[in-house]
Parts: structure tokens; sequence; C-alpha cells
């Protein structure tokens, strides 16, 4: 080998090795901690209705220390929502539960609806990243969390744990009948318990899951919900160009990894980006962590969604 050829391959070597040092270094330093707050409107309420203003927030994975995240989190609540829906994994660690209840300040003081996550009650783990790139019924837990203290805080705060349960609310003028379960990826959701149709005379119809496992979201269409909320994707967390995701780490397919969609011919979900990370895997790369400022609407008369084969995936929303 020539000495001119070997220089251009060290230099090729070390121009890819420093890109790839770069790359993560954004990855886990600079976009891991872009917190932002996405705003979009969805038209879902029964005509008639006064908009509501809803803040969807998942995927803290709250660890002591993390000041920057606590900062932001407090600055949420100068977005006055009319309610908070918290779809779970809000912790990371066994003594974060006064981080996140402290972060979340003044938003405890607003209406709120929550289900929990695997990471609310088993803490993260090491695991091999080529395990997500295939399925698997394997579980292998993490220590225990304390998210029965977790859950003690955020219902002394009028906060409604609405795992496995049926609940109705009026905020801002709109009545609500909400639903929940508990969470999917860890088999722990019995739809039995919530099933059936929600009060007709609600203005929203609304589910919650935190992993949006198709099962799951099927089984609220069919009962009639106009809304279902959940987390647990990370909007897939690291994402390329051009492409998007390269997994949801659910059954859920990549088109509906973040963001509002559609799903089947009269039900519209939204599925939060997520605002934390596992500390086993701090990096985000074109998905920034986000909370989602919803205005939902009156559907348009006439609206009746997208058609459940047509594979078309646009909901009745906007997005800013």
């Amino acid at each position: 080998m020539s000495t001119s050829l070997n220089t251009v391959i060290k230099r090729a070597a070390a121009y890819s090795a420093g890109s790839a040092a770069l790359g993560i270094g954004y990855a886990s330093i600079i976009e891991r901690n872009a917190f932002t707050v996405r705003e979009a409107t969805m038209d879902v309420l029964d005509p008639g209705a006064s908009p509501l203003r809803v803040l969807h927030i998942s995927d803290i994975h709250m660890r002591p220390g993390q000041r920057l995240k606590q900062a932001w989190l407090r600055e949420l609540a100068q977005w006055q929502p009319d309610l908070v829906i918290n779809t779970g994994d809000n912790l990371a660690h066994p003594r974060a539960v006064s981080s996140v209840v402290q972060a979340l300040g003044d938003l405890l003081s607003v209406p709120g609806l929550f289900v929990f996550g695997s990471n609310d009650y088993f803490g993260p783990r090491l695991k091999n990243p080529a395990k997500y790139l295939y399925k698997s019924d394997e579980r292998k837990h993490g220590e225990p969390l304390p998210w029965q203290d977790l859950r003690a805080a955020f219902t002394e705060r009028g906060w409604h744990d609405m795992t496995h349960t049926r609940h109705e609310l009026e905020v801002a003028g709109v009545r609500i009948a909400a639903a929940g379960v508990d969470d999917p990826h860890l088999h722990r959701d019995r739809y039995d318990t919530i099933a059936g149709m929600p009060n007709p005379l609600a203005t929203l119809r609304l589910g919650l899951t935190h992993s949006p496992e198709p099962r799951v979201l099927d089984r609220f269409a069919e009962d009639g919900y106009q809304l279902v909320m959940a987390g647990h994707t990370h909007g897939g967390q690291l994402c390329l160009p051009f492409y998007g995701a390269i997994v949801t780490n659910c059954e859920l397919d990549r088109s509906r990894v973040k963001g509002p969609s559609q799903w089947g011919s009269h039900m519209q979900l939204h599925v939060s980006a997520g605002i934390g990370t596992s500390p086993f895997a701090p990096m985000r790369f074109f998905c920034r962590p986000e909370a989602t400022l919803l205005t939902l609407v009156p559907a348009r008369v006439g609206s009746q969604g997208a058609d459940a084969e047509s594979g078309d995936r646009s909901p009745s929303a906007t997005v800013q």
C-alpha cells in the first residue's frame, strides 16, 4: 500500500471517528437537554364545545440532580393549561419522587389525570441496544421504585389515578368521561375492568395508557372513545433524517411514534415524545424532549376521520 493511500485511509478513519464523537456528544449533551413545548390543535370534541387546553407530559424519567429538567418542568405552569395528562414513566431513581413533585409544582394544582408506566414500578436496567430491533416477551425488571409514594403525592394534590378506572369531571365547561389502563408494556392492562361505552353525554371521551399497544387502542376505539393519549415511545428517541424513528419499542407502527394520528374511523391518538431518557441511554437525536400543549376543539361538521383501511394516519389536527 502506498504511503499516500495509507494517509488517506487514516484521515478518513479519523474523520469518521471524529464525526461519530461529535454526533454522540450532540445527542447526549445538547439535544437531550433541548426541552421544548410543542403545540397542536385536534378537533375531537363534540359540536358546540368550548376549546380545551390540555398539557400532555410523559416519560420524565427523573433522577435527583437533574436541575435543567426540573427547572424547565417548573415553567410549564406558565402555559396555563385547563387539564394536565401524565402518561407515566415519571421515575428513574428510588429517591426521585420529591424531585418529580417539586418540579411539577403548580401543575399539580391544575386538574390532572394520570396512569403509570413500567419505570414508575421498576428502575431502568442496562440493556443490549440490539434488543430494541426485535420483539421479545422476555422481561427482566430493575429495582422496585416507590410508585405508591408518587401516587399518594399526585392524588393528595387532586390528580386522579386512572389505572383501571373510569372517572367523569368537568373542566373549563367541557364534560369529560375518562378511563385508563395499567401499563400494557408490562402486560398489566386489564381492559375488561373498564370495558363499555363511556357516557354519551360527555363532550370528550378520553382514554389513557402508557404504552400505545394496538390491542388496547382497538378496545378504546370499539367502545367509542374519541381520543387516547399515550407515551412510552420517546418519539423513537434516536431518529434519522428523512426516515424518522428506527423503533417504537412497542407494537405501534413507526408512523404513529409521536404526535397526533388517526386510529380507525372515529378515534384519534396522541403519543408524547416524552421528556427524559433512560440513564443507560442518555441520548436523543432528531427527537427533542417535549411536552405538548393540545388545544382540543369541536370536530368539523361531517368529519369522520380517516378510513381505518386506507392507511391514512392524518387526523384532523394542526401542529406547530
